[in-house]
């Protein structure tokens, strides 16, 4: 990491990235209610792209988020559902 990418983001940048990731991934409360819906799967995506980009992620990592997130947008996937059930 060079010097003038460790101060490219401000505290309170990364920490909002946080926050918001914290509020959209999905967990063991909200998985079976959001798991196949577009726009929250993509969204949850995204935000985990931002958030390895500002805190200096591996590009390949983050392309693969951005891509994945595109195609849950074009409906190109779709949660398989649980197998345990």
């Amino acid at each position: 990491m060079t010097k003038k990418s460790k101060y490219i983001w401000s505290e309170k940048a990364k920490s909002l990235a946080k926050e918001l990731h914290n509020e959209i991934s999905l967990d063991n409360n909200n998985w079976h209610k959001f798991r196949g819906n577009k726009q929250r799967r993509s969204a949850e995506l995204i935000i985990s792209a931002l958030s390895q980009l500002i805190n200096n992620g591996e590009e390949l990592e983050i392309q693969n988020l951005l891509n994945q997130a595109i195609l849950w947008i074009n409906e190109e996937i779709k949660d398989t559902g649980c197998k345990s059930h």
